[in-house]
């Protein structure tokens, strides 16, 4: 006798460190949660004291303002978004709701197309690179480093790290998809198929309508003689 759960097939449970999928998104949503909550203090903290992200010209060799008040207040508003998109996974992984973490994976899936695409703009334009190092500023840590070694080893170590990125992307994508799997498949299997060793299969009733206590019936009216 062998019972089978719908939810055990084409997926691994288990993720890095061998913790379930619902741990490991558990932990990768506090993660980017503790990340943008740290962007969003930081922007808000330049937003009250403009100074600190007013660069002087010895510094940059020119007047460069980093952002103005409308691209800050752009950035809180979508650092405010992250953080509600990660809660909202944390969240979901951890009552086991499915729904909820659909957004979080959405924008793993943005962020992987963004990053190949950069890879594919570098694969394609290989002297953007170097076009990109001369606009930094002069006083840009390693930029004559950069500037003096070859095109095409410079291309592939890019390539390289961006290859690792994706890779590590790839696979966080991975485990937020099983563990959306796992919880949906949880709580939509109404029925669980009982296999028996004479190739017949029984469908057992919910769970809930197995184990739930309905009000009792009425007994029947008492016998009237005529």
């Amino acid at each position: 006798m062998k019972m089978v759960a719908p939810w055990t097939r084409f997926y691994s449970n288990s993720c890095c460190l061998c913790c379930h999928v619902r741990t490991g998104t558990i932990l990768l949503g506090v993660w980017n949660l503790v990340i943008n909550a740290v962007v969003l203090l930081i922007l808000l903290s330049a937003l009250a004291d403009p100074d600190q992200y007013h660069f002087s010209s010895s510094e940059l060799g020119g007047d460069f303002e980093f952002m103005d008040d409308a691209n800050m207040c752009i950035a809180i508003a979508i650092s405010l978004l992250m953080i509600l998109i990660c809660a909202m996974a944390t969240y979901g992984a951890y009552k086991q709701r499915a729904a909820w973490i659909i957004p979080f994976f959405c924008y793993q899936i943005f962020d992987f197309a963004l990053n190949t695409l950069v890879a594919v703009t570098v694969l394609v334009y290989p002297n953007s690179i170097q076009e990109y190092i001369r606009q930094l500023p002069p006083n840009f840590p390693y930029k004559d480093d950069i500037m003096s070694m070859n095109p095409t080893c410079l291309v592939l170590i890019i390539l390289l790290f961006i290859s690792i990125i994706l890779t590590f992307k790839g696979y966080l994508i991975s485990c937020v998809w099983n563990c959306y799997r796992y919880i949906n498949g949880r709580n939509s299997s109404d029925v669980l198929v009982y296999v028996t060793s004479s190739d017949a299969t029984v469908l057992l009733p919910p769970y809930d309508d197995a184990t739930g206590t309905g009000a009792a019936k009425e007994p029947p009216p008492p016998y009237v003689s005529a």
